[in-house]
């Protein structure tokens, strides 16, 4: 009989990089023969884990969504809110006025020290607009109107204010708001700040489109009941007159029919002030009435207020 012939090693070799090919063929992933398809391989690799997560978290933002989870962690937060803040700071006039920020500072301090230490950086800032208001960005920094200083009679009135957009950070409804722009709009770049490091440029693009798209004063109608309910205990917590909440609300209506211009951004971006004032009357009426409602230190405020110039109208987006 006739036996096979052995092949030779070049036969072998060529062999066995040939069934090696067709196994690689088959499963779809070709051996890298140069610096440039080992390349094209990692890339590749990498879109693959991208496609993954980004599936992954879109099936997971109707459930988080659904049962009130963010997405955005705190230190993610409050690296959105500093490139916020930064942006803020070159689009509105700030009040440069030492004593004025000294004192609303020291509100806000006060009413900070009134219950647990906050893992967030606060800052308060006026903003030198002549209209009644003031708002929160993510992870710490607080914006109040020069408006609501020269306008407020008490000053429980404006630690009611500053006790509100504290509560709006406290309670996270900022990385709420940024949890649903990701699934709503905002897309891959706020989902680079999500998944990847807490800085660079996919924070700022975050930061930029939490400005541009207005989310700073778009907090829900139950995001401002609640930043009413926390920020009116907070209030008293730190020694204030609970009036002082609902006697800026109805501070609000007189002015709507006196100057509506000045309170036009405020109901815009809040519940109506009777709507607030009939939800906390129950609640002011317990704690109400014991705690400093003014002080000489704010009537002197208002007084150093009006020797500067004048207030900026906001301007009409």
């Amino acid at each position: 009989m006739r036996q096979k012939a052995e092949p030779t090693k070049a036969e072998s070799n060529a062999e066995g990089r040939s069934v090696k090919g067709d196994a690689a063929d088959r499963s779809g992933c070709r051996p890298s023969t140069s610096r440039s398809s080992f390349l094209q391989s990692a890339f590749d690799s990498s879109l693959c884990h991208s496609a993954f997560f980004l599936i992954l978290t879109f099936c997971l933002l109707p459930s988080a969504l659904l049962y009130g989870i963010s997405l955005v962690s705190v230190p993610q937060e409050i690296a959105i809110g500093r490139e916020a803040q930064a942006e803020m700071l070159k689009q509105t006039p700030r009040l440069r006025d030492a004593r004025t920020e000294a004192y609303v500072g020291a509100i806000g301090r006060r009413l900070l020290a009134a219950s647990a230490r906050s893992a967030y950086p606060f800052s308060f800032t006026v903003a030198n607009y002549r209209e009644i208001n003031a708002f929160a960005l993510p992870g710490g920094p607080v914006w109040i109107h020069r408006g609501v200083l020269e306008k407020a009679r008490t000053e429980s009135e404006v630690a009611g204010v500053l006790a509100h957009e504290i509560a709006h950070i406290t309670e996270r409804h900022a990385a709420d708001q940024l949890t649903k722009a990701l699934m709503a709009r905002m897309g891959l770049g706020l989902l680079g700040a999500m998944l990847g490091s807490a800085g660079g440029a996919t924070t700022a693009q975050a930061a930029a489109g939490f400005i541009t798209g207005g989310m700073f004063m778009k907090f829900s109608r139950d995001d401002e009941r609640e930043a009413d309910t926390v920020g009116l205990r907070r209030l008293v917590a730190a020694g204030w007159d609970a009036r002082g909440m609902t006697d800026l609300m109805a501070l609000l209506q007189e002015e709507s029919r006196r100057d509506p211009g000045s309170v036009e951004i405020f109901f815009s971006t809040h519940p109506s002030p009777r709507e607030r004032i009939e939800r906390l009357h129950a609640e002011v009426a317990r704690l109400g009435g014991h705690g400093r409602r003014d002080s000489a230190e704010f009537q002197a405020i208002r007084r150093h207020l009006r020797t500067l110039p004048p207030a900026k109208a906001m301007p009409r987006s």
